[in-house]
């Protein structure tokens, strides 16, 4: 009897320890959505500018996990997300959740009673989902598979932007790279494109070139921000995209996403060229873009 006793004080020790000591959360929410880990990933960031506290920014481990403080009431709770592709359409988001300065009290709560943790943890993850699927709603992306990067000579501007700012980059760039190629009679030779150079995916900042192809003569323009380049055909995947083109680097993400369930080792400097000119306006999923990553 006392052998019996005895075993079971050590296993709710045992217990005890475990869950109030070692055990990091407070609480966990699990959801699936219809998209790859990309679209999570920056929706989180955008989502953080929201309900992230100053002065603790979001940090990124890589693609798959994110830890970022949100403000809940007068406290402030720690979100670990964990981002699990399943298909290429398809994800699974874990987010473990804990009190920064509460955690033993919400631990004690959470198994008999509602704790502030679980209410404000399933209200804001919850939020979080709904924006998640507003925002697919919003775009399309279709692999198309191995293609080849198109093969033209243009002139150029470099920008440097993060993410988000890509298309502002490409407007505010536009007028004045246009009105200089056509005041000189410079035949164009397609649509315009962005070619990136440096992609850092921890800071979401980008280092590319805004392109108009061109035909290639004796008597090009000069102007200070104006240079010319050729961009020669290579094996790469191709993806299109609809949407806005504010977010066509959802197909960065696609494409990434593709190549590695698939074995395939990609560069990872885009490469876009767009088919509308969003000053026309119209219904964004209508607009088309197709995507390269070349391969390796």
């Amino acid at each position: 009897m006392k052998k019996t006793v005895f075993g079971i004080l050590i296993v709710l020790l045992v217990a005890f320890i475990g869950y109030f000591i070692i055990y990091p959360y407070d609480y966990i929410i699990r959801f699936e959505a219809n998209t790859f880990p990309g679209t999570i990933n920056q929706s989180i960031k955008l989502w953080d500018k929201t309900v992230g506290v100053p002065g603790n920014p979001l940090v990124q481990e890589d693609l798959y996990h994110l830890e970022q403080h949100v403000q809940a009431g007068d406290s402030v709770h720690i979100y670990n997300w964990e981002i699990t592709p399943l298909t290429e359409n398809t994800s699974r988001v874990t987010v473990r959740i804990k009190d920064r300065d509460h955690s033993w009290k919400n631990k004690l709560l959470v198994p008999f009673t509602e704790a502030e943790v679980e209410r404000s943890g399933i209200k804001h993850v919850t939020d979080f989902v709904n924006d998640l699927n507003d925002h697919i709603d919003l775009f399309k992306v279709q692999i198309d598979g191995e293609a080849e990067l198109p093969s033209t000579f243009y002139a150029y501007v470099n920008l440097k932007t993060n993410q988000h700012g890509k298309a502002g980059g490409m407007m505010d760039t536009y007028m004045m790279l246009s009105d200089v190629l056509i005041r000189s009679n410079v035949t164009m030779n397609g649509p315009p494109m962005i070619l990136v150079d440096q992609w850092d995916r921890e800071t979401d900042s980008l280092e590319y070139r805004f392109c108009f192809p061109i035909i290639r003569s004796d008597k090009l323009p000069q102007h200070p921000k104006i240079k010319y380049n050729r961009i020669f055909p290579k094996p790469a995947l191709k993806a299109t995209y609809n949407g806005n083109y504010i977010t066509s680097d959802r197909a960065w993400y696609a494409l990434l996403n593709y190549a590695e369930k698939n074995g395939l080792e990609v560069e990872e400097t885009p490469v876009e060229v767009f088919f509308n000119n969003p000053n026309m306006g119209g219904d964004a999923l209508q607009w088309k873009a197709e995507v390269y990553l070349p391969l390796k």
